[in-house]
């Protein structure tokens, strides 16, 4: 063979493998789902007599168990959702999901507004706490909403951060950058998940900074603005992050208003799009093992 054809065919055989190594590093992660940010609302099911159930939990869980979901941190306002959840045991076993019950600090959707300072709000997680649930004593408190991330200094939020710090409760946020450290500074040991690793788009670098400053910090990704590109992969600059602080990080879908359930099987194909574009390992400990490891469950069958 020529020296142009032995070129011509090594280059051809580079691209081959080029391409089969780029299909194979797309591929979509298969393991098993722990959806750490899921409400089950009043929208989707209202539990008084007479109301309405657009999502039963029959069809909730079956949806769950479609997309591989293996445990869930429910929260929900009222906690109502939560608890029909956590009592459906023989329904949750037999799907094979775990249920980890949070306190939603929201009674209503009034009280998005003025939790922080409202002694009530306190007085019922203390009331919820000592009642537990169906499936154990609740694991967390949230996920709570900060509009003005000075109200992290509110003196019910400062009570439930410390709370949670000598209950050994994580704590699920949806708050900005500021008030990560607010909130640490009343319960520097607590274990604070941020929803949405900053919805409103925290730069990577500051979100960098946070998760070396605060070790027991850790990111949700759902909503998580410049996570992926438009062909639903990662960006470059998440990429290096989640690849390189993999225990840092969890997956949620956020079904806040019932069009999320109606995609929640989507949301979750989604998520395994994205990482698959990771080394198997870090994609094992996004989706599964970080989880697992926070609340002590057992790999799934």
């Amino acid at each position: 063979m020529c020296a142009t054809r032995r070129t011509l065919w090594r280059m051809v055989v580079a691209t081959a493998l080029w391409g089969v190594a780029n299909v194979m590093a797309q591929a979509p992660y298969r393991g098993p789902l722990f959806d750490a940010h899921l409400h089950y609302n009043d929208e989707a099911c209202v539990f008084s007599a007479g109301g309405e159930c657009p999502y039963p939990v029959k069809d909730v869980l079956a949806m769950m168990q479609r997309a591989g979901v293996r445990a869930i941190i429910a929260n929900s306002r009222p906690n109502d959702g939560t608890k029909s959840l956590a009592e459906a045991r023989d329904a949750t076993r037999t799907a094979g999901v775990t249920v980890v019950p949070f306190i939603r600090l929201y009674r209503n959707r009034a009280d998005y507004s003025g939790w922080f300072a409202d002694e009530s709000i306190h007085a019922m997680v203390q009331a919820e706490l000592a009642a537990g649930t169906a499936a154990g004593p609740y694991r967390g408190l949230g996920e709570f909403h900060l509009y003005d991330s000075r109200n992290a200094d509110g003196p019910v939020a400062a009570k439930l951060m410390k709370l949670a710090e000598a209950r050994g409760l994580a704590v699920l946020a949806h708050v900005d950058d500021d008030a990560i450290d607010r909130l640490m500074a009343h319960a520097p040991n607590a274990r604070l998940i941020w929803a949405h690793t900053g919805i409103g788009g925290s730069p990577i670098a500051r979100v960098s900074q946070l998760l070396q400053r605060y070790p027991r910090l850790m990111g949700e990704l759902s909503y998580r603005p410049g996570l992926t590109g438009a062909n639903g992969g990662l960006s470059e600059d998440w990429k290096t992050l989640l690849a390189t602080q993999p225990e840092r990080f969890l997956i949620g879908s956020d079904t806040w208003v019932n069009p999320r359930w109606s995609g929640y099987e989507a949301l979750m194909a989604d998520a395994r799009r994205w990482l698959g574009d990771l080394p198997p390992a870090a994609a094992r400990r996004i989706a599964w093992g970080n989880g697992a490891a926070l609340f002590g469950l057992p790999d799934p069958d």
